[in-house]
């Protein structure tokens, strides 16, 4: 296995449980030194436990900016400037728009977007030490497409993109680079005993993705294998943002059973 990421610091930010677990466990494998941010203190602290000496945990709230002082002291101190961000922490949101609280707008739009870029402008700060570095935002297929009954968790996902452009044009200068990811139906705990019949008639390839996938693009991203990349769009979801797969006329079970 290529250590592609010897002597290089990352931060996983939702890094306790689902998709982050994924990604923490994969840096670590490729030699990278992670900090797993979360507010899962007993998983955070089994993960790092469980990955060894290259890992630490340290509890972080994304959306609260004094937290994030205290994060980036706590891993400069444990293993030094920061090369890689993976801003990946986030939560769900739905509902018809027109009964939405603000409160439930705002707390999905306080994770998801206000947490990126506090993550980010704590990236840029520790990469000028170390003369560049990469930060992945994980935004999400709904990111990229309009998905009713989630406005709120629609509107931070396009967000992240936005963020995403306009940073990585401002930090390039620093040999820092700036994309996103946009995954799609991930199998995950939080999807629960869902199976790959969900995405019938949606998803080109028909089936779920794995974590490993989208941790695979995640480091690809990180690594200088992605060094002339910034400022774009990484989509892991089966086609799903691409368009329908089903024809005009035809059935989900026609489709399902075409070879």
């Amino acid at each position: 296995m290529p250590q592609r990421f010897e002597n290089k610091v990352i931060v996983v930010t939702g890094g306790a449980s689902g998709m982050g677990t994924t990604h923490a466990r994969a840096f670590v494998a490729e030699g990278g030194k992670v900090v797993i941010a979360d507010v899962n203190d007993e998983a955070g602290n089994a993960l790092a436990t469980e990955l060894g000496d290259n890992a630490r945990y340290h509890h972080l709230d994304v959306s609260d900016e004094a937290e994030w002082a205290d994060f980036m002291e706590f891993t400069e101190r444990e293993f030094g400037p920061i090369s890689v961000m993976v801003n990946n922490a986030g939560i769900g949101g739905g509902g018809p728009l027109e009964s939405m609280t603000f409160a439930d707008w705002r707390k999905v739009l306080g994770i998801n977007l206000d947490g990126v870029f506090l993550g980010t402008r704590a990236a840029i700060a520790s990469m000028k030490k170390v003369g560049g570095g990469s930060i992945v935002n994980i935004s999400s297929f709904a990111g990229l497409i309009g998905t009713p009954f989630s406005a709120n968790y629609t509107t931070s996902k396009f967000a992240v993109r936005g963020l995403t452009k306009a940073t990585a044009m401002e930090v390039a200068d620093y040999n820092i680079r700036v994309n996103s990811v946009h995954p799609g139906y991930i199998r995950t705990p939080i999807l629960g005993p869902l199976g790959d019949e969900v995405v019938v008639g949606k998803v080109a390839m028909k089936r779920m993705a794995l974590p490993e996938e989208v941790s695979k693009m995640v480091l690809f991203i990180a690594s200088d294998d992605a060094s002339y990349s910034t400022g774009a769009e990484f989509v892991v979801d089966g086609g799903w943002a691409a368009g329908s797969p089903v024809s005009i006329g035809e059935t989900n079970a026609q489709y399902y059973e075409r070879p």
